[in-house]
């Protein structure tokens, strides 16, 4: 049909499709971010029963991590970070399905979590079958990183067992004067994790145990167990278990009448301790990677301050707590961060390379420089460790009483 035969527009009709034609242009111009798909982030970790407090800390952590990657624009080209959470509640098996759930249905490119080693251990042939990289913030089996993988798609920013137990022999030696120390483990697979590295720390010093007892999760009285290290001669107590557990210990030492110094792993630190080990749960000496009492660094002012304006019940220090699970998870985010940026994508593959190509980073507990390599995937050590007590029950550290 000519040119000339075609029907009339008129102004207002062209002004319709002008403005319909605009409209689809900035609408495909914006469609790339509006349509941009958030990057997911997945946590597994105890948000229920005893340690439920230490799996708030973690989760709040990240969170307040995330929210400032996510202020200055986010991840591969504007995507925001969203934190997926589920719920491990301290088992492995549960711990498995929730990182199946994320990996598979929520298509996380990276899991934080692990605050149980036991459930962690499970997690780990997990993710490195699925080349899923995981960040674990706290539980601090050996084993959970040097676990025989190559690739490894494991990652730590915490404590370390077997560095740990060199430091918790040398805290008690300094202290306590501990000449003869005896141990009292969980029976669980953290438990021998500590054994194995207590053993090797004793034997690197000459310093010869009292002796090695065992106790259950379900245990209320460990009083035989202790009896036997009592009557061994232990002049101190090495202590690893979690937070019910080691205010069984307390509890049992009341019954006892006995007053020995308890040097601890971090496990009291996970939740209502002083409310369950009684006021002598105040005695018990444990170990940190960090604490928000005292002169902070501008980072540390920075995540106090973006605590209390988040969370309603954080007034001040002595509410973040555990102390650790926040600052653990924090920088565990941000150590992630900067490996899926340099990955530049969200292949497990790439973003396990990406861990080993950080360099200089200003973190929370300290300053980071080439913190991750192959063969070694724990981004802290024994200099990173302060030791802690719980005062009004608030964790503060060793000498400070408020």
């Amino acid at each position: 049909m000519p040119a000339s035969s075609l029907p009339a527009i008129s102004v207002v009709g062209r002004r319709a499709l002008f403005a319909s034609a605009l409209a689809l242009a900035v609408a495909a111009s914006w469609a790339p971010v509006r349509a941009a798909d958030p990057l997911k982030i997945g946590l597994v970790t105890a948000l229920s029963g005893q340690s439920a407090l230490a799996g708030e800390a973690i989760s709040r952590g990240a969170q307040i991590a995330i929210d400032e990657i996510n202020a200055k624009g986010g991840l591969l080209g504007g995507r925001m970070l969203e934190l997926v959470r589920r719920d491990d509640e301290s088992n492995p098996a549960k711990g498995v399905v929730a990182a199946r759930e994320l990996i598979f249905k929520e298509k996380v490119a990276l899991i934080i979590g692990g605050l149980d080693t036991p459930v962690a251990m499970a997690i780990v042939p997990l993710v490195n079958q699925e080349k899923m990289p995981f960040v674990d913030p706290w539980a601090a089996g050996t084993a959970i990183t040097k676990n025989g993988a190559n690739p490894n798609y494991v990652f730590r920013v915490s404590a370390v067992d077997e560095s740990v137990d060199i430091g918790m022999l040398g805290y008690a030696q300094k202290t306590f004067k501990a000449a003869k120390p005896g141990m009292i483990l969980i029976n669980n697979p953290w438990g021998e994790s500590n054994e194995k590295g207590l053993k090797d720390a004793l034997a690197a010093k000459g310093v010869a145990a009292a002796g090695v007892e065992k106790f259950e999760t379900s245990d209320v009285d460990v009083v035989p167990q202790l009896t036997r290290l009592k009557a061994a001669g232990a002049d101190t107590l090495f202590l690893v278990a979690n937070v019910g557990p080691s205010a069984q210990v307390v509890k049992s030492l009341d019954r006892m009448g006995w007053k020995v110094p308890v040097v601890s792993h971090w496990g009291p630190a996970g939740g209502r301790f002083t409310e369950l080990a009684g006021p002598n749960g105040k005695e018990v000496h444990f170990v940190q990677t960090y604490s928000f009492f005292g002169k902070q660094s501008p980072v540390g002012e920075r995540v106090i301050k973006a605590m209390t304006a988040k969370y309603p019940n954080v007034k001040g220090p002595g509410d973040i707590t555990p102390a650790v699970g926040v600052a653990n998870a924090y920088d565990s985010m941000h150590l992630a961060a900067l490996a899926i940026a340099a990955a530049g994508s969200t292949d497990g593959e790439a973003i396990r390379q990406g861990f080993y190509k950080i360099g200089h980073h200003e973190g929370l507990i300290k300053t980071y420089n080439k913190p991750f390599a192959e063969g070694r995937h724990d981004a802290l050590g024994p200099d990173d460790y302060v030791w802690a007590q719980f005062i009004d029950n608030r964790i503060v550290p060793v000498g400070v009483a408020n």
